[in-house]
């Protein structure tokens, strides 16, 4: 089993951690600002979507990091229990569609929605419809799995 890692989340004012299982972003644990005097300074939050049913992610505030992680790591095993490898696949995938997408825009091109016959040129050169877009996005943009 995969043990879980966590990083410091780039895109917060206050200290966050983003927690992760292999290469799924799982949950964080953060301060939380603008809370009131006296109540917990410290959030979490276990789960990801897609993959999961609704009302399994589970979230929490603590008085200290060691008890938001001690809770996150209790809630985990519960979530844990209950996926599936393709519910991480299902994240992945999400995750390679939406870089995709914000790659097409970057890059300026519209994506096959957007084009009255349903077709575009991609920004990797390759000309590609509606019908087989989730297709080619999983086969050239999608990073391996790791081991």
């Amino acid at each position: 089993m995969l043990a879980l890692t966590r990083r410091r989340d780039p895109n917060s004012r206050e200290e966050a951690w983003l927690i992760f299982y292999g290469d799924v972003r799982v949950g964080t644990i953060g301060r939380r600002f603008g809370n009131p005097p006296g109540t917990d300074p410290w959030s979490w939050h276990c789960g990801f979507t897609p993959g999961s049913e609704p009302g399994d992610s589970k979230g929490g505030t603590a008085a200290s990091f060691d008890q938001a992680r001690d809770a996150f790591e209790r809630a985990w095993a519960v979530f844990l229990a209950k996926r599936t490898e393709a519910d991480f696949e299902a994240w992945r995938q999400d995750r390679a569609a939406t870089a995709w997408k914000y790659a097409m825009w970057d890059a300026g091109c519209k994506l096959p929605t957007q084009m009255a016959d349903g077709r575009s040129r991609w920004f990797c050169g390759a000309e590609i419809g509606i019908a087989d877009m989730d297709e080619h996005i999983y086969a050239a943009h999608m990073e391996p799995k790791p081991l």
